[in-house]
């Protein structure tokens, strides 16, 4: 066989860095137990990779080859570090408890160490915003600058989160493992809470100059489908599915101009129904388990939008039945709020108002901009014009994101 040209090898090379470096990564993490050497070997087993796969040619599995590269250049590095006597022996016995450990899991289907990673990066002892920053970076592979970009915070604040985060692992001597049985559940619950915040990040920026960041959406859906993947389980099943859903609208969202459409307004032949057969056959699935919670709840509810081909057309009442039904399963003001506005719709403009001033009487969500624009609306469509006014302004005063904030404007011309 004709051995592979230098341009061959790069372009493969470059292939499998975009598709299983992180996979590969999150190996190397697990036989190294160290981030920051795990990181440099997989850097240096690709740059080896292009020299010696142009003289013995590409491996049958290009994976394997990188991971034991990688295994070799950390303890090279290690040599370089002059701390070889110390750790040396413990780097190599790993391959064995790594070859038990793999073994012993069969049973969850894992087919790499991808999952361990995403439950070590969200373990429990470290703080949530340490969670997400440690996922996007060791999972996704964003960089310390994109990270700070989507959170609207500086990259030096996200550093010293990541740097906290892998002290703390490395400190208390967190596992790289998926959980056992008697923890996995609410183990899981906090990756779900990562991916959909990460999610709604992407899908409705808290602030800034652009409606959505669809880079981060589309790093959320492929992350839950690795999960998936990795760890089939209803509620993973029914996250997918919501966010397959919503995402489907991002499009007729926004005008041309990047100005925000309400739901209600959107063209909805924009809508990616491609996205949403899958989503809602993701829900059949997960309800069909009967073992489904708050997220397949919440997909089912998009579900029904994407039924209706036009916005009269909702099964607004069956909305009415999901959100109690959710309310149950996860009581929040937040969700008690959009429960609200489909008794609005559902019931009548006042019923929905009702609520939702009882909502914002207790205070609980006073310092919430949609709250204030989802009473603004009602009174709106009531004909209580200062009423309407006045939620509207206490809403502008609230939001940080520019989009908003022109809707918001342009409502309240529209009153005058």
């Amino acid at each position: 066989m004709e051995a592979p040209s230098l341009e061959q090898v790069r372009d493969t090379v470059d292939a499998i860095y975009r598709t299983e470096s992180r996979r590969v990564f999150a190996s190397l993490v697990k036989l190294l137990r160290d981030f920051d050497l795990a990181e440099e070997a997989l850097h240096e087993a690709f740059a080896s990779a292009v020299e010696q796969w142009v003289r013995d040619g590409i491996p049958s599995n290009p994976r394997a080859w990188l991971v034991s590269a990688g295994r070799f250049k950390a303890i090279d590095v290690l040599r370089r570090r002059s701390r070889l006597d110390s750790m040396l022996h413990e780097v190599a016995s790993r391959l064995e408890e790594t070859a038990a450990n793999n073994a012993a899991l069969q049973g969850l289907d894992i087919e790499d160490h991808r999952l361990r990673l995403i439950f070590t990066c969200c373990h429990p002892a470290l703080a949530h915003s340490t969670q997400v920053a440690l996922t996007l970076r060791e999972v996704c592979g964003l960089t310390t600058d994109e990270i700070a970009s989507a959170f609207l915070t500086v990259p030096a604040t996200v550093a010293q989160r990541i740097v906290r985060g892998k002290s703390k692992i490395r400190d208390a001597g967190i596992p790289y493992e998926v959980p056992g049985v008697a923890d996995l559940h609410e183990r899981l619950e906090s990756v779900l809470s990562v991916i959909y915040l990460v999610f709604n990040e992407g899908y409705s920026a808290s602030s800034g100059d652009s409606l959505t960041r669809a880079d981060l959406s589309e790093e959320s859906i492929r992350l839950c489908r690795l999960l998936w993947e990795l760890l089939p389980d209803p509620e993973v099943m029914g996250l997918l599915a919501l966010m397959l859903l919503q995402e489907s609208r991002r499009e007729a969202r926004m005008s041309p101009t990047g100005d925000l459409i309400l739901l209600e307004e959107q063209d909805r032949s924009r809508w990616n129904h491609v996205q949403i057969e899958e989503g809602k056959r993701l829900v059949a699935q997960a309800f069909a388990s009967r073992q489904f919670g708050a997220y397949t709840i919440q997909a089912a509810i998009a579900a029904i939008h994407a039924d209706a081909n036009t916005a009269a057309e909702t099964d607004w009442e069956q909305i009415v039945g999901l959100y109690d039904l959710l309310m149950r399963a996860m009581p929040s003001p937040v969700i008690e709020l959009n429960r609200s506005v489909a008794v609005a719709m559902s019931r009548g403009y006042e019923a929905g108002l009702e609520l939702i001033e009882s909502i914002l009487h207790r205070g609980d969500l006073a310092e919430y901009h949609l709250a204030h624009a989802a009473r603004a609306d009602l009174c709106r469509r009531l004909g209580r014009t200062d009423d309407a006014r006045k939620s509207f302004e206490a809403a502008l005063a609230l939001t940080k994101q520019e989009p908003e904030r022109r809707f918001l404007e342009k409502r309240l011309r529209e009153l005058s």
